[in-house]
């Protein structure tokens, strides 16, 4: 445990230089910019070093993963707050199970599934629970993401900006997007900055931007990323999944 943490911590460092130098470089603020650490696959212990090390927003991709993890966490007394975010494709039959843990879920890129989402947290919620539109950058809808230039009545992103508005359990905080793979990463992240700005003009306060991961954080914060969601960089190669 002790040369995980000394290797976490390690890493942290790299990260937390990284960010600041592409802050810098942008003539922004680091202090403005909130780093998420992406524990898919790694165990609860390493959520509770991170935390540990000042660490204390987690993103998790997968429900049957991310629900114990954080229903072990939630016991362990000693824990400062964490705030989760689900970050991965979401399927509206977990909607009830993820609105009973996260914080936030930065996927919501269909109008179906924000009505789902709306439903269940507004009966297991006191209070709205915080969502991202996912936007697509390439156009499509197979990696996820609601489409910015389409009036789909489904995946259309100005449809689904106006479904969240309409669930009384759900907050609309911004967007988030994953730069597509075949395409540079700056002019990708630049359309979700006007996408970002559309919205901002319509809906105050809806003006985070959660973009950039370990290959690419420089180019999102050069856009106005508030979050960069980092996992590789942060905790290592990956376990291969099962």
């Amino acid at each position: 445990m002790t040369d995980r943490r000394a290797e976490l911590a390690d890493n942290l460092t790299r990260v937390r230089a990284r960010l600041a130098s592409a802050a810098a470089t942008a003539g922004r603020d680091p202090a403005g910019i909130t780093l998420i650490a992406v524990t898919k696959t790694y165990p609860a212990t390493d959520v509770r070093l991170l935390a540990e090390l000042g660490v204390t927003d987690i993103g998790e991709n997968r429900d049957q993963e991310a629900a114990p993890k954080a229903a072990e966490l939630r016991t362990d007394s000693a824990m400062p707050p964490l705030r989760w975010h689900f970050i991965g494709q979401l399927q509206r039959n977990k909607c009830r199970s993820v609105a009973g843990y996260a914080d936030v879920v930065q996927s919501v890129d269909r109008v179906s599934l924000a009505r789902a989402l709306g439903t269940a947290a507004g009966r297991l919620r006191d209070r709205p629970l915080a969502v991202l539109i996912q936007v697509s950058l390439d156009g499509a809808t197979g990696r996820g993401g609601a489409l910015p230039s389409s009036a789909d009545p489904e995946h259309g992103f100005w449809p689904v900006v106006e479904a969240v508005l309409a669930e009384s359990g759900l907050r609309l905080d911004g967007v988030m997007a994953v730069a597509p793979s075949e395409q540079p990463a700056g002019p990708a992240f630049a359309r979700l900055a006007q996408v970002s700005a559309q919205l901002t003009a319509q809906v105050s306060g809806a003006c985070a931007i959660s973009a950039g991961m370990s290959g690419d954080l420089a180019e999102a914060i050069a856009n106005g990323a508030t979050q960069v969601r980092i996992g590789s960089a942060l905790l290592g190669n990956r376990p291969r999944l099962r």
